[in-house]
């Protein structure tokens, strides 16, 4: 017997398996350093109170909490390859993650298979400077080629003059590129890779106003036009990052400090999202704003 397939029927199971695959959860593996300070604020680790709220919001996202301490730091093969999003949390225990670890995330981001949301003190985590530098670099290149006429060119990178330090007011705005003829044909490009830093900050827990700046974009999505975190630390621009792609959010404090608190870079075929907000011991990730926008975050890198 020949059967004959209605283009009806072909159509209801195309739109059948497109609804399955859509309804495929987002994949979050919160990283968090853990460390006793959290406690002031979080009865169970910083990471495992975010990864709790995510899966609270039944979001459409499938969330693992892990940890520093964790075996291979909790950056085993299965883990990273399971996720579509990291969100990263990390403070003074940055310099314990193995550079190994920082290139493997470095390279699934690049690849396409994973992208990075960096929190607060996370500007010092490994894999976010590691993202930061390789910007720096593709940005640099650009940047060297409008001025060379054809020639070739070479480039050298100089890191920050000590790590984890914090740049003065009026020190050079970092990355920052030179370079010289070392002939009529021949360039030297210079790139004084980002400080990752800004030179103001204070712990002290007064609120900060957050104005959504893109409200169109899907991270802002369900968000008022402002809206307030409670207790926060201030940091001060400028921020020594590369120049962003997306500005989505910018944060003031009465005392006249500003920042912008939610950047997107894209770097490779994945992109990194910088979400400002933060101090451990404050209850910042327990705010329903900030938690949408971890959501909306994860949900929209995830699936893009």
């Amino acid at each position: 017997m020949k059967f004959v397939i209605s283009p009806v029927f072909a159509l209801v199971c195309f739109l059948s398996v497109t609804l399955i695959e859509a309804a495929e959860p987002v994949h979050v593996l919160v990283w968090d350093e853990r460390q006793p300070r959290q406690s002031e604020a979080y009865d169970n680790f910083l990471g495992n109170e975010i990864a709790a709220q995510l899966k609270a919001l039944e979001a459409g996202l499938e969330v693992r909490s892990v940890s520093l301490d964790d075996p291979q730091q909790g950056l085993s093969v299965d883990n990273l390859e399971w996720a579509d999003v990291i969100i990263w949390w990390g403070h003074v225990r940055q310099n314990e993650v193995l550079d190994d670890n920082a290139n493997r995330i470095l390279d699934r981001v690049l690849a396409g298979e994973v992208d990075l949301i960096a929190l607060h003190s996370a500007h010092w985590s490994k894999p976010f400077m590691k993202a930061m530098n390789w910007r720096s670099i593709e940005d640099g290149k650009r940047h060297f080629e409008q001025f060379t006429d054809g020639a070739k060119f070479s480039i050298e990178t100089v890191d920050p003059p000590r790590p984890y330090t914090v740049p003065t007011h009026g020190s050079l705005l970092t990355p920052a590129y030179f370079s010289y003829k070392k002939s009529q044909t021949d360039y030297q490009g210079m790139i004084h890779l980002p400080w990752c830093c800004f030179p103001d900050y204070r712990p002290d827990g007064a609120p900060s106003q957050v104005a959504v700046k893109l409200p169109e974009h899907p991270i802002a999505k369900g968000l008022p036009k402002g809206f307030q975190v409670q207790q926060t630390e201030m940091y001060n621009e400028p921020f020594h990052v590369p120049v962003p792609d997306e500005v989505i959010f910018e944060e003031t404090w009465e005392l006249g400090e500003r920042f912008r608190a939610g950047m997107i870079w894209n770097i490779g075929e994945g992109k990194v999202f910088y979400f400002r907000p933060g101090h451990e011991t404050f209850p910042v990730y327990k705010q329903a704003e900030v938690i949408r926008v971890l959501a909306n975050a994860c949900q929209w890198l995830g699936t893009n």
